[in-house]
C-alpha cells in the first residue's frame, strides 16, 4: 500500500457519472450547443480579435489572480496587447501575468498546426516550468520538477507525500487517456468538459510541484477544451469563473476531498458557472451580429443615393444605431467626428429635416426632445416567433 492511499483515499482514480443528475446533463448539453454555435459564427476580423483578447485576459487575469496577483483585468489586457508597463516593485506581477500569456498563445499554437500532444506527465511539467518562469521562489522550489516536500493548501488540506508525486501524477495522465473518457461520436465537447475539469481536480489534489499548482491545473485544463475543439474564448470561461465565485471554489475543492473523492458536487459548480459564462460570451457575439444586420439594413434603405443630404442622413442613423441608446437632438451634432463635420455650417432646421426623413423611412423613433435608432426593425428579419417584452424592451 502507498501512503497516499492511507491518507489520500479519496484519489481514487474512478469517474462514475451514474449520480449526476439531470441539471448536471442539461448544462453539459447547453455547453456543446453553444460551443458549437460559437465555432461557427461568422465575425469581422476585428470583432473576432476583440473577443480573442477579451477573454484572454479575462482567463489570465483570473487564473493568477486566485494565486494573489493584484494587476487588475485592464492591466492584464494592456499586457496581452504588448503595452503594459508598471514599476520594478510590480514587475513580478507581471512576470506572473506574461508567462501565462505565452503559455496559453503556445498552448493554442501548437493545437491549430498539429494533432494534440497526449497528455503526459513532461507536458504537465512543461506547463509548470512555463508558470514558474522567471519568477522569485522559495527555497528548493525548481519549476517543472516535482516538490520534495511535505505541503498543506490553504492551511486545510494535506496534499500527498512528496515521495508518491511521481507515482500519482504517471497514474492522472494513464487514467485521463482511458476509456473513462473515450468520447462518443458527437459528444467529444461534453467529454471534453468532464475531463478537463476532473483534471484541474485531481492535479490540484496530488500538488505535485513546489508552486505554482493551481496555475498549472488551469492551463492542463484550457489545453484539454481547446484540443477537443472548443473555441479559445470559451475554453478560459472556467478560470474566469473559479475567479469569480473564489470562495466557492476553494470550498467545492476541500468539499470534494472530504466526501471520499466525490466530484459529482464541484462537477455541477464548474459546469453551471461554465454555462453562465457562454450566456455573457453569446450576448457579446450577438450584439456584433445585431450591429452588422442593422448597417446593412441602412445601407439597403439608401442604396444608390449619393447626395450629401442622404450620404449625412445614413451617417445619422449609423451613429445612432453604434450608440443604441436615446440621444438629445442638440446632442446629434456632435455625436460623432463624421456627424460634426457633416454639420459644421448647418442650422438646427437641417437636423430637423434630417430626423424627419429618417422617421418616415423608420429607422429612428422620437421622443419629445430625445431620438434613437429603431433597432428593432430588426426583430422583423427573425423566423415568426413570440419576442417577451423585456426582451424587446432591452434590444431597443
Amino acid at each position: 500500500m502507498r501512503t497516499y492511499e492511507r491518507t489520500n483515499p479519496w484519489l481514487k482514480f474512478q469517474l462514475d457519472m451514474r449520480p449526476a443528475g439531470p441539471e448536471i446533463w442539461l448544462d453539459l448539453g447547453e455547453i456543446a450547443s453553444k460551443c458549437e454555435h460559437l465555432s461557427f459564427l461568422p465575425l469581422r476580423p476585428e470583432t473576432a480579435k476583440q473577443l480573442h483578447q477579451v477573454y484572454l485576459a479575462k482567463g489570465v487575469a483570473a487564473t493568477t489572480a486566485i494565486e494573489g496577483n493584484t494587476l487588475s483585468e485592464a492591466d492584464v489586457r494592456k499586457a496581452v496587447e504588448g503595452k503594459l508597463t508598471v514599476p520594478p516593485s510590480k514587475e513580478y506581477l507581471k512576470q506572473e501575468v506574461d508567462n501565462i500569456i505565452a503559455a496559453c498563445n503556445g498552448i493554442g499554437k501548437a493545437i491549430v498546426s498539429v494533432d494534440p500532444p497526449q497528455i503526459s506527465v513532461e507536458m504537465i511539467s512543461s506547463f509548470n516550468r512555463q508558470v514558474l518562469q522567471n519568477l522569485p521562489l522559495d527555497e528548493g522550489v525548481v519549476p517543472g520538477k516535482l516538490r520534495g516536500h511535505q505541503v498543506v493548501v490553504g492551511n486545510v488540506y494535506r496534499a500527498p507525500v512528496a515521495t508518491d508525486c511521481g507515482y500519482l501524477l504517471e497514474k492522472l495522465c494513464d487514467w485521463l487517456q482511458s476509456e473513462d473518457f473515450k468520447a462518443t461520436k458527437g459528444r467529444e465537447t461534453v467529454h471534453a468538459v468532464i475531463k478537463a475539469i476532473v483534471a484541474h481536480l485531481y492535479l490540484v489534489w496530488i500538488h505535485p510541484f513546489g508552486d505554482g499548482n493551481g496555475r498549472t491545473a488551469r492551463l492542463l485544463e484550457f489545453q484539454i477544451l481547446l484540443a477537443a475543439g472548443i473555441p479559445s474564448p470559451a475554453a478560459h470561461l472556467l478560470s474566469n469563473h473559479y475567479n469569480q465565485t473564489r470562495s466557492e471554489y476553494y470550498r467545492q475543492l476541500d468539499f470534494a476531498s472530504k466526501t471520499g473523492g466525490d466530484i459529482i458536487p464541484f462537477l455541477h459548480y464548474a459546469v453551471r458557472g461554465f454555462v453562465d459564462g457562454l450566456h455573457e460570451q453569446m450576448n457579446f457575439v450577438w450584439e456584433q451580429q445585431w450591429d452588422m444586420v442593422w448597417q446593412n439594413h441602412v445601407h439597403e434603405q439608401f442604396h444608390n443615393r449619393t447626395n450629401p443630404s442622404d450620404i449625412r442622413e445614413r451617417h445619422l442613423a449609423l451613429d445612432l444605431g453604434a450608440k443604441n441608446d436615446w440621444v438629445t437632438v442638440a446632442e446629434i451634432s456632435e455625436l460623432t467626428p463624421r456627424l460634426a463635420k457633416a454639420y459644421a455650417g448647418k442650422t438646427s432646421k437641417t437636423v430637423q429635416r434630417d430626423i424627419n426623413q429618417l422617421g418616415k423611412m423608420s429607422l429612428i423613433t422620437r421622443e419629445g426632445r430625445k431620438v434613437r435608432a429603431r433597432r428593432e426593425v430588426i426583430f422583423s428579419f427573425l423566423p415568426l416567433q413570440r419576442i417577451p417584452k423585456k426582451d424587446r424592451a432591452e434590444s431597443q
